[in-house]
């Protein structure tokens, strides 16, 4: 069945609303896990030219001079957030906000905003009162069970690593096997949820 599109900001073709976003998120993802892509989009009721046709439409939206600044255009597309506040990052306050992703009703899709809109990070993040992955050994490093913050928590120290394209990062971090053997790895993730285990 497929979801209502809900709010979205209105073209030439469908309203562009809450289920177009997630197949934006899950185009970066289908990269890495081909698979767990079309499971996603089967549960979605779409097929994959919709998904790239939805990713056109997001960039386009993100380079359109009609946009107004630096503003991103989520509240336009995904309506109000379920959750609002302020993070401080150092010597920084963004805004953050976050939104519920029924694809990973565990997580939220979560974008901190410096003064004046421009975005300075958006990916998923664990829900609040969510229970969080148990994450002793590599092995528990299953593609698309935990994000970036919970892998750096379970496996310290964690270092940030530059990842391969925009909306990706890598992880660099050591941690026991089965056998409690210690070897460092590395974990890439894109939109801050795991995909897989680069090394």
């Amino acid at each position: 069945m497929r979801e209502d599109p809900g709010p979205g900001t209105r073209g030439s073709g469908p309203a562009f609303g809450p289920l177009q976003f997630q197949l934006v998120l899950l185009r970066r993802m289908a990269d890495h896990q081909p698979g767990l892509v079309e499971d996603a989009l089967r549960e979605l009721g779409v097929q994959r030219g919709e998904m790239r046709e939805a990713n056109r439409r997001w960039q386009a939206m993100l380079r359109s001079p009609r946009r107004g600044g630096a503003r991103p255009p989520h509240r336009s597309v995904l309506g109000p957030p379920e959750t609002t506040g302020e993070r401080r990052v150092g010597d920084l306050t963004f805004e953050a906000a976050t939104w519920p992703v029924p694809l990973w009703p565990d997580l939220r899709f979560e974008v901190l905003a410096a003064p004046g809109g421009a975005v300075w990070n958006e990916w998923l993040v664990r829900a609040p009162g969510a229970p969080g992955p148990v994450l002793r050994t590599v092995a528990d490093l299953r593609p698309w069970s935990c994000t970036v913050d919970e892998v750096a928590r379970a496996f310290p120290p964690a270092r940030p690593m530059e990842g391969t394209a925009p909306t990706r990062w890598q992880l660099a971090f050591t941690a026991p096997d089965a056998t409690g053997g210690r070897r460092e790895h590395v974990a890439e993730f894109t939109w801050g949820l795991l995909q897989r285990l680069v090394r």
